[in-house]
C-alpha cells in the first residue's frame, strides 16, 4: 500500500470519527488546530486506524502525530 492509499484510508477514518468533510483533510492539516481533534478523538482515531490497517501504533509514537502527514508517513513505513 503506497502513501496515497494510506492517506485515502486515514482521511476517510478522520472524516468519520471527527464528523467533518473529507475535503477539509489535507496532508498538512493539524489534528488539533485544523481538524479540531482533542486527546480523546486522537486516541479513538489511532484505535480505528489500527483496526482498519491491522497494525499496532505505540502510544509514544501516536503522541508524536501533529499532522495527517506524520501519521501517513509512519503508517506507510509500517505497511
Amino acid at each position: 500500500m503506497d502513501s496515497k492509499e494510506v492517506f485515502e484510508k486515514v482521511k476517510s477514518l478522520i472524516a468519520e470519527k471527527l464528523e467533518i468533510d473529507e475535503g477539509k483533510i489535507t496532508m498538512n492539516a493539524s489534528f488539533r488546530k485544523d481538524l479540531g481533534a482533542d486527546s480523546l478523538d486522537t486516541y479513538e482515531l489511532v484505535y480505528a486506524i489500527e483496526e482498519e490497517l491491522g497494525i499496532s501504533i505505540p502510544d509514544e509514537k501516536a503522541n508524536e502525530f501533529e499532522t495527517v502527514k506524520d501519521a501517513v508517513d509512519f503508517l506507510s513505513a509500517q505497511l
